[in-house]
């Protein structure tokens, strides 16, 4: 494959206690890939891991989605209550294929549910729902249009993050009651909304382009410079690796 075309595996949901089992992927994941310049390459939990081990070789950069929730498990917790779709198949997917991709030295983007998994995978914990643990009065899980930003999110100026997004300060969407609590081992937050509710992480290692954060630019990229800014700076670092 050529190097301006590099291959982004991007992680897909699963179905739930609903026959037949699917894996499936919001295409507005694809749509960003690809407007940056890459090539998207779905990673359903179906995989086994010979399989991933196998395809991973051929990537160049990880996509981590947004979807259900991180088994509580994970991170030594019981399940709260409001807890939903868990899928034990996907928390072992997508954590084997960010070792895979941290083993490599692979760009990662971690979007949403990413952004909790890269952190568990760490060794870090979650906000089971911000609205009760630690609470809040801003509605992170909105009812607006996907596409519609609903609050602000600061980012620690000269953080890679910042740097990424060109600007310390923008508006962004907001799907999701579970965030980072703990951080895991090599993190730093460096985003949070008004409530400090963290939106943002990165690896500490200045080297390394692995970013995470919690809102979703996937839906903001037609009319997003810092969304764009995203998508492109993953598929610039995957040319790279």
């Amino acid at each position: 494959m050529s190097r301006s075309a590099p291959l982004i595996g991007v992680s897909t949901s699963i179905t739930v206690a609903k026959h037949p089992e699917r894996a499936y992927l919001n295409s507005a994941y694809l749509h960003a890939v690809q407007q940056a310049g890459g090539v998207p390459a779905p990673l359903p939990p179906q995989l086994s891991a010979a399989s991933l081990e196998q395809l991973g070789a051929g990537l160049h950069g990880l996509l981590l989605t947004g979807g259900g929730d991180v088994d509580p498990a994970l991170f030594g917790e019981a399940p709260h209550h409001t807890l939903y779709d868990v899928a034990p198949a996907r928390d072992t997917l997508e954590t084997a294929a960010l070792t895979l991709a941290l083993r490599r030295g692979l760009p990662v983007l971690a979007v949403c549910r990413g952004i909790q998994v890269l952190n568990v995978a760490l060794g870090g914990s979650l906000h089971q729902d911000v609205g009760t643990d630690p609470g809040t009065q801003i509605p992170h899980g909105q009812t607006e249009p996907r596409d519609q930003p609903t609050h602000k999110v600061k980012v620690t100026p000269g953080s890679r993050l910042a740097e990424t997004l060109g600007t310390d300060e923008l508006e962004v969407n907001s799907m999701h009651h579970q965030a980072i609590k703990r951080l895991g081992r090599g993190l730093t937050a460096v985003a949070w909304a008004p409530d400090q509710v963290v939106e943002g992480a990165e690896l500490d290692d200045p080297t390394r382009f692995v970013l995470g954060v919690q809102w979703h630019p996937e839906e903001l990229v037609g009319h997003s410079e810092p969304a764009r800014r995203l998508f492109a700076a993953l598929v610039a670092a995957a040319r790279r690796s």
